[in-house]
């Protein structure tokens, strides 16, 4: 079986950067077009282009996304869409309508396709089917246990690969097919427009009493746990999984650059045969609604949070002789004590003393309270693209 992949999501360009510096073997993200996270920035024909040469120069995979459900209007202008890609040598598209992975494998048989997990993959007969059509891959729906995917794996020949999600929010609805959001706001989840209505907060009238229910409380009447399989990779590889995804091209470079730094540094650790205790806690700090295993082992339990994730402070743009060049997020001040995320160790969990900082025309500062606004930490040295963070209060 093939080295297991590491998949980042990106939901912009510097998202992207910081997937490929924290570990990731390939990237998914999607262009302006055909993807299922609109709300997302994404990447026009200059970002792709972009993107192209910041994974293949690393030797690493982008993978772009077509896995709306599209209309008959939706493939107006696909073929040049494709053709650029191509030219790009982008190393997969992802998608989710049988008829467009039809329309793709047929008019432009040499790029890869990976069926999306939209696709709702569930059984051995599926999967075969869309083996025998050309895929490359094949994103499992999320509701299998460990037992399915081996059988599905089983099935298949060895240049079919399965991709499986090991991280991130899960959908309330079968594998992301999703009605909520359309049939309030109007805005379909199947076309990219998703409001997450299930992560909101609902007051049910079941009597002449109002009975409200706040997420705090750990009372989600439709969003769960995320999942998280980081003690558990070997399983999930040993069932015939070889990409393991990570959900999230809406959330914040923090975000991406604590779970990828986590599942790299476990993964490489497990099957080293070291122990992983360490990342297992890291997955904590990065914002979450608690944590199960999904449907890996069954029927979902649902586990009330029990840590307060870090705060994302800022992240380092450049590393100077002078000083670290920190573009801020949250407010911190000269004297704060911050903790340092970094893809090296030898930084990882640092805590460091907020020294004077500076502003880039020079002027002085004790309080960065400016989010986006650039300082220097005067003094302090730290790699490019680490990030400063602190427990909630």
């Amino acid at each position: 079986m093939i080295k297991p992949e590491i998949l980042a999501p990106a939901g912009d360009m510097k998202r992207l950067d910081v997937a490929l510096e924290y570990g990731a073997d390939a990237v998914y993200l999607s262009g302006k077009t055909l993807g299922m996270r609109a709300s997302c920035k994404n990447f026009d024909y200059d970002e792709l282009k972009a993107a192209s040469l910041a994974a293949h120069s690393r030797q690493k995979k982008f993978y772009v996304t077509l896995n709306i459900f599209p209309n008959d209007s939706d493939f107006e202008g696909v073929d040049e869409y494709i053709d650029y890609l191509k030219s790009l040598h982008v190393d997969g598209l992802i998608v989710s309508d049988i008829g467009l992975i039809d329309h793709v494998l047929t008019k432009h048989h040499t790029v890869p396709v990976h069926v999306s997990t939209q696709a709702n993959v569930t059984n051995s007969a599926a999967a075969k089917m869309y083996a025998d059509m050309g895929v490359k891959r094949i994103v499992l729906a999320r509701e299998l246990n460990l037992a399915q995917i081996r059988k599905i794996r089983d099935s298949l020949p060895d240049s079919v690969e399965l991709e499986a999600f090991v991280h991130g929010a899960m959908c309330i609805s079968y594998s992301g097919r999703c009605l909520l959001s359309n049939y309030l706001t109007g805005r379909s989840a199947n076309r990219g427009e998703c409001n997450q209505a299930c992560r909101m907060v609902f007051t049910p009238e079941c009597t002449d009493e109002k009975l409200e229910f706040v997420e705090d409380d750990g009372t989600y009447i439709f969003g769960g746990n995320d999942l998280n399989m980081i003690e558990h990779l070997k399983e999930v590889y040993d069932a015939g999984v070889s990409s393991f995804k990570i959900e999230g091209r809406a959330k914040t470079e923090y975000y991406v650059a604590c779970i990828v730094n986590a599942y790299r540094k476990a993964l490489d650790a497990t099957l080293a045969g070291k122990p992983i205790g360490v990342y297992v806690n890291e997955t904590a700090k990065a914002p979450n609604r608690g944590f199960n295993t999904g449907f890996y082992y069954g029927q979902p339990v649902h586990n009330a949070s029990t840590s307060k994730y870090y705060d994302f402070c800022g992240i380092v743009m450049r590393d100077q002789k002078d000083g670290a060049v920190v573009e801020m997020r949250n407010r911190f001040k000269t004297g704060d004590s911050l903790e340092v995320l970094s893809s090296d160790d030898r930084y990882l969990n640092k805590i460091i003393e907020v020294p004077i900082m500076e502003y880039e025309d020079g002027e002085r500062v004790t309080d960065a309270k400016v989010p986006m606004k650039r300082v220097k930490l005067l003094g302090v040295r730290l790699p490019e693209l680490s990030i400063l963070r602190r427990p909630q209060k």
